[in-house]
């Protein structure tokens, strides 16, 4: 499933049926195989959080009705589902809440807030900032993601989670930018756009039980995203039919 609100609310009502009935369809096979199963979840969880940073026993701050809902909510049900299965079944599970990744290879269009500032910075476009963009994310290269991902994978069963999984250094959005248009010489201008309801203000993993439990705290940092930047070529041998601007593009997982 898409984790880009400019995706995943284009049809909201696909989004939550696919975490929700996604979930039981694959908690079903899950059961009859007696296999483990992963639920890759979400910071989004916690919604526009009142906690800094977010650890795992805060429950979250979701607006259950706005449109960023199909997706945070649909992910809310499928952790419920996945706990009632463990407690019910005593299916054997794994929890994981990802926060913001990139890597190379992200689509163009993606829609999150990393490629979204590369292919502007690349193509010479004004690079949009929501706010004053002074809200912050943490960015988790995806190697570090994956090798979270197995080691909760090889824990003891009673080890469910949910686990955080991302970097805890946080950059606001307004940085990051700057940074993007560093790394590409990038001679774009930055402006500002209105902040799009419910978008959360800050995000930034508490990784003290995956530290704990999984031994594993992330080793790339920001600078790797040199190594996403491979818009560049594409961007040279095809222009990019950027769908930028055709809404708000903000950062989600």
């Amino acid at each position: 499933m898409p984790a880009s609100p400019i995706h995943y609310q284009r049809d909201p009502v696909q989004t939550t049926k696919t975490s929700v009935h996604g979930a039981i369809n694959m908690l079903g096979l899950a059961k009859r195989a007696r296999a483990p199963i992963l639920q890759a979840s979400t910071s989004e969880i916690y919604g526009d959080p009142e906690v800094h940073p977010q650890t795992e026993g805060y429950w979250g701050r979701v607006n259950p009705i706005g449109p960023r809902s199909c997706y945070d909510e649909g992910k809310r049900c499928a952790e419920t589902l996945f706990f009632d299965y463990w407690r019910q079944h005593k299916l054997p599970i794994k929890v994981a809440r990802i926060f913001n990744t990139y890597g190379p290879r992200m689509h163009p269009n993606d829609g999150r807030v990393v490629s979204t500032f590369v292919i502007q910075a690349l193509l010479g476009q004004d690079v949009t900032v929501y706010g004053d963009g002074s809200q912050t994310r943490s960015f988790c290269y995806v190697d570090d993601l994956v090798d979270g991902l197995v080691r909760l994978m090889k824990t003891p069963a009673d080890v469910t989670g949910p686990i955080n999984i991302g970097n805890p250094n946080e950059l606001t959005m307004l940085g990051l930018a700057e940074m993007i248009m560093e790394l590409t010489n990038s001679r774009s201008k930055i402006v500002y756009r209105p902040l799009p309801q419910d978008d959360p203000k800050q995000r930034r993993p508490d990784i003290s039980n995956a530290s704990t439990e999984l031994h594993w705290s992330p080793r790339v940092g920001l600078r790797a995203l040199i190594k996403t930047i491979y818009f560049e070529q594409m961007v040279r041998e095809r222009p990019v039919q950027s769908t930028i601007g055709a809404k708000p593009l903000v950062a989600a997982e």
